[in-house]
């Protein structure tokens, strides 16, 4: 069932007048013309009416397509924007409006997507100004390659490409060229640009419900900014599949688009279409890069990334390419002040990757020990068996953190836990140097930091490496030397991680497993009897988290009503693999001496 569009508007019949208002008051350097709702134009607030001494480069076309083609406005590239209503093309008066805004004596040059509504308004608008005495040329550009050769008068549609065509006729333009080489450029350009889209999502128009058109396991080819259907709605692909059809399409040499083939240069673009996280752009340029380059033979001059000409909110993406010489270059190149144009690269490309920095050395005696079997010392096996312990108890319990942070975070605390056990258990038999206490801890924290990510990695890291540093100081390990190391640790993650005691943290275990390890043993505890007391005022410390107000971490974003009766997930861990550890030692030592 078709549901109502959400959208952070007012009106929806003012949402083109609202986003001009808006985008002038974010840039000083644009200006709009006082004539709502009937005319809606942006320009350079720096050309002074009739005195403009350069050709003036206006385009325009329906709303929707933001930042399109108001956010192009500026020096360096159009010298005015008209804009119609939501996908509807801008009517004749708004048009000439615009040319005798900024119109001089050396002429104006419409750039024009090839849409019939477009071609028709903009040509009348261009006549009509003739009349009075303007200069006037204009390019259409129709670059899309999704769809067959077309056989009647429509053309192929105008797309993303069009924005690389206004860059290099403003840039024309601003270097003093006349009307008739402006005019030149751009048509030059417009024939050598393709584009072609493809969507996971219909847009939805201000006011209008969403339509349902694409499954969830849907995604459509070749399909239009305006939402209208493309080549074909095929079931959902990787990116990296995605990226090869369309370039095969765009470079096809059935349909000939583009006089582009092996050795050509060219310039890439990779266009949001409105809802597309730039994560999943890059994810795409990313692969058409290297296509272009290994599998078609051609060079990448430049690469644009970003969202330009959009569908409203339509999931998707389109892939513009535009075969390159000097002089597109150095139009591409040229400053602009528009604020919507994105930074491409230039020149030479320096290596995409270069080789992680290693940390230095590690000695030989530590070389010998990871890479030869070990035999255990008494403490080395009393070590190995708790760190055992505790990685398993972590294992076991690991739906459990889930469940209970699906509640009070992002529900993913014993997943990320889990993987940070498993991989203890794995690295410990190949790297740990059992036999080196604070080696093995410090060699704990690098396994953490490599496989959690996230806070709690970071955390354990830092607990690992607070550990290291206080038990490394010492000739000899006792019970004392591993109370001290705990209490480092506990003030280190204090100190990084901004929590303390109360706040609903994994330190609401660890804070009283410290006290009451340093209290047992200074009152004169057996070091295992220390040990289990204090993994019992763990546990009972990762329980009162359940009436806690959280004050760090994500859980302190929820509602206080929502977090009770729930422990913190990372005390529970914390609790759960200190408890393990402390019967695994107890369990060892009387082994031993049994």
């Amino acid at each position: 069932m078709a549901l109502q569009g959400k959208k952070l508007i007012n009106d929806p019949n003012d949402v083109v007048t609202e986003f001009i208002e808006g985008l002038v008051e974010t840039y000083p350097g644009l200006q709009y013309l006082d004539g709502f709702p009937q005319i809606k134009v942006v320009l350079r607030a720096d050309v002074v009416q009739g005195a403009y001494d350069k050709v003036a480069v206006i385009s325009g076309g329906g709303s929707g397509h933001e930042p399109t083609h108001a956010g192009f406005v500026g020096a360096g590239m159009l010298t005015a924007a008209v804009s119609g209503d939501v996908f509807t093309s801008p009517p004749v008066d708004s048009i000439l409006a615009a040319i005798r805004a900024v119109t001089g004596p050396m002429g104006c040059l419409l750039i024009v997507k090839n849409y019939t509504g477009d071609r028709l308004n903009f040509g009348l608008a261009a006549e009509q100004a003739k009349s009075e005495g303007y200069k006037m040329e204009m390019v259409i550009v129709g670059d899309d390659c999704a769809l067959p050769p077309p056989r009647g008068i429509a053309g192929r549609r105008g797309l993303a490409g069009t924005i690389l065509v206004h860059k290099v006729a403003g840039a024309a333009a601003d270097a003093g060229l006349s009307l008739a080489e402006v005019a030149a450029e751009a048509k030059h350009a417009s024939e050598v640009v393709g584009t072609m889209g493809v969507a996971l999502s219909v847009c939805t128009l201000p006011g209008q419900v969403t339509s349902d058109r694409l499954g969830p396991k849907q995604m459509e080819l070749g399909l239009g900014i305006h939402g209208e259907p493309g080549v074909a709605v095929v079931e959902l692909q990787p990116i990296d599949v995605v990226v090869e059809h369309v370039l095969k399409q765009i470079l096809s040499q059935e349909t000939q688009y583009l006089p582009i083939t092996r050795g050509s240069n060219v310039v890439l673009l990779i266009n949001g279409l409105g809802a597309t996280p730039i994560m999943e752009l890059m994810i795409a340029a990313r692969k058409a890069v290297p296509e272009l380059q290994l599998e078609y033979g051609i060079a990448v001059d430049r690469v644009y990334t970003g969202t330009l000409m959009t569908s409203l909110d339509m999931a998707g993406f389109s892939i513009t390419i535009m075969r390159s010489d000097e002089n597109i270059l150095q139009r591409l190149d040229a400053p602009t002040k528009s604020p919507a144009w994105p930074v491409g690269s230039e020149g030479n490309r320096p290596p995409a990757k270069i080789p992680v920095p290693v940390p230095p050395s590690p000695s030989g005696k530590d070389d010998e020990i990871l890479t030869e079997p070990q035999e255990l010392s008494k403490q080395g096996c009393i070590l190995e068996a708790a760190i055992e312990a505790g990685a398993k108890e972590i294992i076991n319990i690991k739906d459990n953190l889930n469940e209970w942070d699906s509640k009070v975070g992002d529900g993913d605390c014993g997943t990320t836990m889990y993987r940070g056990a498993t991989t203890i258990l794995e690295d410990m038999k190949k790297r740990y140097p059992m036999n080196d206490a604070a080696g093995t801890i410090n060699e704990i924290g690098s396994t953490v930091r490599r496989v959690m990510g996230g806070t709690s990695g970071i955390l354990y890291d830092i607990l690992c490496k607070a550990a290291y540093a206080s038990l490394k100081q010492n000739t000899s390990i006792g019970a004392n030397e591993w109370a001290d190391a705990l209490e480092a640790s506990v003030a280190a993650v204090s100190k990084y991680g901004g929590a303390s005691a109360g706040y609903r943290t994994m330190l609401d275990a660890l804070i009283p497993a410290r006290t009451v390890l340093k209290q047992s043993l200074k009152a004169g505890d057996d070091p295992v009897t220390a040990f289990m007391a204090s993994s019992e005022a763990a546990s009972a410390g990762a329980e009162s988290t359940k009436q806690m107000q959280a004050k760090a971490g994500r859980s302190s974003y929820i509602a206080p009503d929502l977090v009770a009766s729930v422990p913190d997930p990372g005390a529970v861990a914390a609790a759960a693999w200190y408890r393990a550890a402390a019967h695994a030692v107890k369990s060892k030592l009387h082994a031993s001496d049994s």
